[in-house]
């Protein structure tokens, strides 16, 4: 189980959609393997806050609020780290979701095993 992060520029543009645009792709991110979705899998749900709908399994997709919204719970997600790897994760997740609230029309998307 692994989560790859990626930063569109807009709606993801998928394979075998019809669409006039290309690729909306900025940035991505693989190098954590399962440690960001280890941290997510921990996190209560139900709660006010936006990564315990990530989903580990399918992609999950914010828009620009939603990652605004998520970036309140990285200090959280720091204090559930038990090592480096965890918190470098963390780190990368913060800048993902930073670039997107600061990004108009951006959207980061979790893609799940």
């Amino acid at each position: 189980m692994g989560i790859d992060l990626q930063l569109h520029d807009g709606r993801p543009h998928w394979p075998g959609r019809r669409s006039k645009r290309g690729p909306t792709l900025v940035r991505q991110s693989h190098e954590h393997g399962e440690a960001p979705a280890r941290l997510i899998a921990e996190l209560p749900v139900n709660t006010s806050g936006k990564l315990w709908t990530v989903d580990p399994y399918d992609d999950t997709v914010f828009n620009e609020q939603e990652a605004e919204a998520a970036l309140g719970e990285i200090p959280d997600l720091l204090d559930r780290c038990s090592d480096e790897a965890r918190a470098a994760a963390v780190r990368d997740l913060a800048a993902f979701l930073a670039d997107c609230a600061t990004t108009p029309g951006s959207c980061p998307v979790f893609v799940g095993d």
